[in-house]
């Protein structure tokens, strides 16, 4: 991947800015719920959770169906989100680590333009932990290598809830009158844990409609309520970020794109690459540039964001980006985007190695997937599965209750506490779930030959660090 100094960076972008602009510069928002899989929405066709607002705004603008991030947990994905490349060409392997300081990244790059950049609403992650510890802190004050008070000009570290609109007020009465404006606001929900009545009305477990790729327990049930409840209590708290900018004339040139920054904290779930870790409902609206009602079965990635912003704001992708503007999809231009898109999983969470260590800390593997097949690269298979941040809940604590009692099916047993396998490929056609691997099947050889070569590729460009599929 080729790679630029920010003295080359400064000349191209300077260059850029100087061509003389078409029509005002759109403001650009990028908002992100917290583990939120498709199709926990209505616009994604579920037909009990309480999502009005976003389901409308779905309506007024364009509904990705197939966006995948590009690991499936917060700080690799949204990496991905902010700097157009993947977590590991960014050096994001490690959870806790604060983004390099030579990572360039969307706001800085929106700033030749003329934008006014902020941050707002929980933590956002990309500048190590929200609070580390006394050795992590003094090392990383004495190398200075929390660099996001500099990146932006206005950073809203972790507000309250209650604060969203107030927080966006701010940022907007500190912008300069006449420059367009960049906002990240950040959400906590669904992130787990999941409240008990985080809305008046809660939904009712019965009613939901459970994912085939879990068994059908109470317990489950359980889960999916409250995670569904606090679905409902961020599509409220959207609806006051819509009002915020719309009350302050920001509706008609500025482009939205909402999204999730990685699947729901279930098995098969957030930190695993099968896809409901990845795709993520993802919806845009610009006014007269999106057409409303409109939707896309593209495969795009997290990768993605940073170009497609840098285009609507009349700036090149930086030749180290391996994402692609979804502008030409957005727009209506074209109807295909990618032949792949790829995901990586590295250490979750701040928690140090030990011999109890479970694959919800640590399990390295990467993905590659197509319209139809998906390859799952496991360098890890020997890492017991635990599930990230819900192990403790009534889902799991049911599911290991099923398993000792051999009641579970033999899907979910296999699933889950079954012998993983270096090699996992996948057809997404008739096995949406992801429960029977294909991997090794000589019927199947040419396809599993096809994707592990172009997962090859992705992992030498990005100077990744685990062993390649192929050692040829």
């Amino acid at each position: 991947m080729a790679t630029i100094n920010r003295r080359q960076l400064a000349a191209g972008l300077l260059a850029a800015s100087q061509v003389p602009a078409a029509s005002p510069l759109p403001n650009l928002v990028l908002i992100l719920s917290d583990d939120h899989s498709v199709p926990f929405l209505g616009a994604y066709g579920d037909p009990v959770i309480q999502t009005p607002n976003l389901d409308r705004f779905a309506r007024e603008g364009m509904r990705l169906d197939r966006m995948f991030t590009a690991a499936p947990q917060c700080v690799p994905s949204r990496t991905a989100f902010l700097t157009g490349r993947s977590p590991v060409s960014c050096r994001m392997g490690r959870f806790t680590s604060p983004l390099p300081a030579d990572i360039p990244t969307l706001p800085e790059l929106l700033r030749h333009k003329g934008y006014f950049t902020g941050v707002c609403r929980r933590w956002f992650h990309l500048d190590g932990p929200a609070n580390p510890g006394p050795v992590s802190t003094k090392i990383f004050d004495e190398h200075g290598v929390r660099t996001w008070e500099r990146r932006v000009d206005w950073l809203d570290k972790n507000s309250r809830r209650d604060q969203t609109g107030a927080k966006i007020n701010e940022f907007l009465d500190k912008r300069p009158k006449d420059r367009p404006f960049f906002l990240w606001v950040n959400f906590n929900d669904p992130h787990h844990v999941w409240d008990r009545n985080a809305i008046p009305k809660p939904h009712d477990p019965n009613k939901l409609r459970v994912p085939a790729f879990l068994p059908d327990l109470p317990g489950v049930r359980d889960d999916l309520g409250r995670y569904s409840d606090e679905v409902a209590r961020m599509d409220s708290e959207f609806q006051v970020v819509l009002d915020t900018l719309e009350k302050r004339g920001f509706k008609e040139n500025t482009l939205i794109l909402f999204m999730g920054d990685n699947g729901l904290a279930f098995p098969h779930g957030k930190g695993s690459l099968y896809d409901p870790g990845l795709n993520v409902p993802c919806l845009a609206r610009w006014p007269g540039r999106i057409k409303p009602g409109s939707t896309s079965a593209a495969l795009a990635s997290g990768e993605d964001v940073t170009p497609t912003f840098l285009e609507a704001a009349g700036l090149p992708p930086l030749p180290a980006m391996s994402g692609k503007s979804l502008l030409p999809l957005l727009t209506g231009k074209t109807a295909r985007h990618r032949e792949y898109i790829f995901a990586a999983r590295n250490v979750h969470g701040g928690a140090t190695f030990t011999e109890t260590t479970k694959a919800n800390s640590f399990d390295l593997s990467r993905c590659v997937r197509n319209d139809r097949y998906k390859l799952i690269f496991n360098c890890t298979p020997q890492m017991e599965y635990w599930p990230v941040d819900s192990a403790a809940d009534p889902g799991w604590q049911d599911m290991l209750k099923a398993h000792r009692a051999g009641k579970l099916k033999p899907e979910h047993e296999q699933a889950y506490f079954g012998k993983r396998q270096v090699l996992e490929l996948y057809d997404l056609q008739t096995d949406p779930n992801e429960f029977h691997n294909l991997a090794g099947k000589p019927e199947y050889a040419a396809i599993q030959r096809q994707l592990g070569v172009a997962l090859q590729e992705k992992m030498i460009l990005d100077y990744d660090y685990l062993p390649l599929p192929y050692n040829e």
